[in-house]
């Protein structure tokens, strides 16, 4: 599943939701928490509601939703309803795959989302938004809860919450960045990057989501359809790096059947390491639809 792409829909914006799918983000989701104003959350549920209810809303995108932080169960009961581990009390189809918790602080607010899910009929399938200190100081816990499906880094509340200044560089949060993406690693889930604030700075975000592939991120946070595009650029393979991890993985093979452990490829000595990054070039390749992967033999 690639999840190079997330974009967030405000609640309260029925046509912004509907038109989502046409984005091509590899994940979509319908915000109740710092899009919506306080007034406007009980429309916001039923518009959000509205939409992951109708039969012609079927993306092939991952679908999920950003509750409130402070009253997760209460957006989770306007959406699908209560019924205990029934779902929709109306009966109601509900398209939703996952949740974004927002200011996740420790292990146990993921528990206690998965049990309201599994409550009402949706599986435990968390996106642990990670924007504060001890949030970031709990990140290792949070990404091995067992509904964890990815980290994402919240850089703009974690700089309220430190006190810190932003700037264009990041340098403010580059350890938490870093900090989040390792534990994500650690705990076998995804880590999905941090929003660019100006949308209209398309420069500054493929720079930023170049980086934070570098980093190891999986993907990235959007905030606006026109930022879609050069996200799922930035983390998808270009052809010169698919040719390189092909003819990696054929060398690899021609070597194991040599017994040797370190081949030679375009002049470089290739080792494990190498060999395990380009297994994840084709990994993600295959993720992006663009080719199928070598790398379970």
């Amino acid at each position: 599943m690639s999840r190079r792409s997330l974009l967030f829909s405000p609640g309260d914006r029925p046509e912004l939701m509907r038109k989502a799918p046409g984005t091509d983000a590899d994940v979509l989701c319908f915000d109740l928490e710092d899009a919506v104003a306080p007034a406007r959350k009980d429309s916001a549920r039923e518009a959000v509601r509205s939409v992951l209810s109708d039969p012609a809303f079927d993306p092939d995108a991952e679908v999920c939703v950003r509750p409130t932080a402070s009253d997760p169960e209460t957006d989770l009961d306007a959406i699908v309803g209560k019924g205990d581990e029934g779902g929709s009390e109306t009966g109601d189809h509900i398209r939703l795959d996952a949740v974004m918790l927002p200011k996740v602080e420790e292990a146990a607010a993921v528990d206690r989302v998965a049990e309201l899910c599994t409550e009402r009929g949706i599986d435990p399938v968390v996106f642990a938004l990670v924007e504060t200190a001890e949030g970031v100081l709990a990140a290792r816990e949070i990404a091995t809860a067992p509904a964890t499906t990815a980290l994402v880094f919240g850089a703009e509340d974690l700089t309220a919450d430190l006190g810190a200044t932003r700037t264009a560089e990041g340098t403010e949060v580059l350890y938490a960045r870093e900090h989040v993406v390792l534990t994500a690693s650690a705990g076998g889930v995804d880590a999905l990057d941090t929003v660019h604030t100006d949308f209209t700075d398309e420069a500054g975000l493929r720079e930023e989501a170049e980086f934070a592939a570098t980093l190891g991120y999986d993907g990235k946070l959007a905030i606006h359809p026109d930022q879609v595009d050069p996200i799922n650029e930035a983390f998808t393979p270009g052809s010169d790096e698919i040719e390189w991890a092909e003819r990696v993985l054929t060398a690899r093979d021609t070597a194991d059947r040599a017994d040797r452990g370190v081949f030679e490829v375009d002049g470089e000595m290739i080792d494990a390491p190498l060999v395990a990054q380009a297994e994840r070039v084709l990994e993600r390749a295959a993720a992006a639809g663009l080719r199928g992967t070598r790398g379970d033999r």
